[in-house]
């Protein structure tokens, strides 16, 4: 590759972290890096809340810390603008999940358009995020993803889903605001590419302001990228794709095995990321058709991106692709593309301590399950710990030889 190393720099990395804040860090990798005590911790954090046991404050200076930026949008905007110092954007993610009434779902959907009007104004945020599950019940999503027949009533709550959808799609646009639509599970996920779809022709004529997310751990998603694109010049707009690799793997693969249904996911780790890659490869080289979102912490699929860009002439700041990765972990990559010019923006969780805390189990489970990842992370948090040791030394003996 023609492109440069960049990943190993830990001091640009982790600049912005204090050492108590690097030794966080560490104690949690350390933590999150063991399958069984995720297992138990998880179980443990779950009854204790469940209990009202007073676990809140440990969690909130711990994982909480770690992995989301705030109770509030103003509480994360110190973090957002200390990271946009360094050229690292934000995207502000209200991550409070597992909601069943209307009621919830109204009030979810106007928080999601008030945090769209909340970044409208400021650079440091150019995206906003929602998750359809959000803002209407998985039984909804799953009836009509599978074509079933639905009720007068179901028929009713789906156009509800529908207007909410178009409400923060609506928001996006008139606030010039990109929004990223999160992914589902395979079995909700063709009525929300349908619906994001629809979104898309209509407010994709310029620009993309809309985006859909492919989840390419999915053996048929680089294909539904290609039918996707050709619908798109067919009818005029722009596709906005965010590319991921994905995050319901176990749930997918039981679920399949056990209904006697062929997995919608990749046989091995190689096969998704190729898929990948291959979905990353294809956005890059329709870029006039295709603004892509690359939402990765493998590295080599990160410099894939990069050759691709170098190759093609794309500008590092090409507005058309942005790299992303979760705040809290992969500093090295982020920090250094940031650093390096190209456009990069951390996802910034934020929610009611005890409320996000399904999102943070999600994490720390996510993490226990991609081979490698937390084993790389603590690797390079160790080795900045080291040059940090190695500096005080130096300054130490610079200082005594001064005296």
């Amino acid at each position: 590759m023609i492109v440069k190393k960049i990943f190993n720099d830990t001091e640009t990395a982790f600049k912005l972290k204090t050492d108590s804040e690097l030794n966080r860090a560490i104690f949690l990798f350390e933590m999150i890096d063991r399958p069984l005590l995720v297992k138990a911790g998880t179980a443990l954090t779950n009854v204790a809340l469940k209990i009202n046991l007073p676990v809140e404050t440990l969690i909130k200076k711990t994982i909480f810390n770690q992995f989301c930026g705030g109770v509030t949008e103003k509480d994360c905007m110190p973090t957002i603008n200390k990271m946009y110092s360094k050229n690292l954007h934000s995207i502000l993610d209200y991550s409070v999940e597992g909601k069943e009434k209307e009621s919830e779902f109204e009030k979810a959907i106007e928080r999601k358009t008030n945090i769209v009007k909340f970044v409208a104004d400021k650079e440091a945020i150019p995206f906003a995020v929602f998750k359809p599950t959000g803002i209407g019940r998985f039984e909804i999503w799953q009836k009509v993803s599978a074509n079933a027949s639905l009720t007068l009533e179901e028929e009713e709550e789906w156009q509800r889903v529908k207007n909410r959808v178009n409400k923060i799609c609506e928001a996006a646009y008139n606030n010039n605001v990109r929004l990223l639509a999160d992914a589902e599970e395979s079995w909700m996920q063709d009525a929300a590419d349908v619906l994001m779809e629809e979104m898309m022709f209509k407010y994709n004529r310029e620009r993309a302001i809309i985006y859909n997310t492919l989840q390419c751990y999915r053996w048929d998603r680089l294909q539904y990228l290609k039918d996707l694109h050709s619908r798109a010049k067919e009818q005029g707009f722009i596709v906005g794709a965010k590319i991921v690799r994905g995050a319901y793997l176990e749930k997918e693969n039981a679920r399949a095995a056990k209904m006697g249904y062929l997995s919608p996911i990749c046989e091995n780790k190689e096969a998704t990321d190729v898929n990948y890659n291959g979905a990353v490869t294809y956005c890059l080289a329709h870029i006039e058709d295709i603004s892509v979102f690359i939402g990765s912490h493998n590295e080599m699929s990160n410099y894939l991106a990069l050759q691709i860009m170098e190759d093609k002439g794309i500008a590092k700041d090409d507005d058309r692709v942005w790299f992303s990765q979760l705040f809290g972990m992969s500093e090295h990559i982020s920090y250094n593309l940031a650093e390096e010019g190209y456009n990069v923006a951390k996802l910034v969780p934020f929610g009611p301590v005890k409320e996000v805390v399904p999102y943070l189990i999600r994490r720390a489970e996510e993490n226990t399950s991609v081979k490698g990842q937390t084993g790389r992370e603590l690797a390079l948090l160790y080795e900045e710990r080291k040059r940090r040791g190695g500096e005080i030394m130096k300054s130490n003996r610079e200082s005594e030889l001064v005296s």
